[in-house]
Formats: structure tokens, C-alpha cells, sequence
């Protein structure tokens, strides 16, 4: 499998820089990107978190987040707050953004319904098992960096 693995993880960068692309042009009429959904959705689901947070949970940098976040205050759709330890920001959606998020998330969906016609059901249910597993493994420390 060895000389494979760069066949392999070729595709699914191919594959995610497509799905990007495609959820970008979904996003395009409402002025946000992938970036910017992502936070956008797990503050929705999760409620207030801290930038710290958000970075862990999806995997991004403080740079590139920091940016996302200002670009998002900047369309009025996410308000920062000073927690009791002032060098933490909390990062909240605003009104406009809850009475937004319903057309977005439609917008994501009837996207992502498109492209799942592409793969039998079947297919999507072991995908998930896949991606569940090897999430689970990455999150947990059990690739070690140093091999």
C-alpha cells in the first residue's frame, strides 16, 4: 500500500479541494465561503465557544480563523466577547445570522443532495464509517508525528 498512499491521499485532497469548490459556489449568493459556513455552523450547533475552540474543533490555525472571524464580524454575522480572562475572545452569532442561517443551511443542503446522487446509499453509509474511524483515530493521537 505504500506506494500507493500518495495515489490515495492525492485523490482525497482532489476530492475535498472539489467539494470546497462546490460548496463555495453554493455559499457565492449569500457572500460567504466554506470558511466561513464552517464557523458559522458549529457556533449554531455548539452554541458560544471561544476562538481557541473553534480552531480545535475544526482543525484551522489561529491565523487563517482569526481572519474568518473578522470577516464574519464584518458582515455583522458573529460578535466577540471578552470572557473573564480577558485574552480570551468568545465568539457568538449575532441575530442577523440566526434569521439568515435557515437559508444558507437550505442552500448547503440541496448542494450536498446533488452531490450524494453521485453515490449509492449503501456507499454513503460505509464512506461514513470510514471517515467516522479514521477522524476518530487522528483526534485521538494514534498517528504518532514522530514516525
Amino acid at each position: 500500500m505504500r506506494e500507493n498512499s500518495h495515489i490515495l491521499f492525492h485523490s482525497i485532497h482532489q476530492l475535498s479541494r472539489q467539494l470546497t469548490r462546490y460548496l463555495n459556489e453554493a455559499l457565492e449568493p449569500f457572500g460567504l465561503y466554506n470558511a466561513q459556513w464552517s464557523v458559522l455552523f458549529v457556533l449554531k450547533e455548539k452554541g458560544t465557544l471561544t476562538q481557541k475552540e473553534l480552531c480545535e474543533y475544526l482543525a484551522v490555525e489561529a491565523p487563517p480563523m482569526t481572519r474568518t472571524i473578522q470577516r464574519l464580524v464584518k458582515q455583522g454575522y458573529v460578535e466577540q466577547q471578552a470572557g473573564v480572562d480577558k485574552r480570551k475572545k468568545h465568539i457568538q452569532l449575532t441575530a442577523k445570522a440566526v434569521g439568515e442561517f435557515p437559508a444558507w443551511e437550505a442552500a448547503v443542503l440541496e448542494a450536498n443532495e446533488k452531490v450524494l446522487k453521485l453515490l449509492p446509499e449503501n456507499s454513503q453509509e460505509a464512506l461514513q464509517q470510514i471517515i467516522s474511524e479514521w477522524t476518530l483515530g487522528l483526534k485521538g493521537g494514534a498517528v504518532d508525528k514522530r514516525d
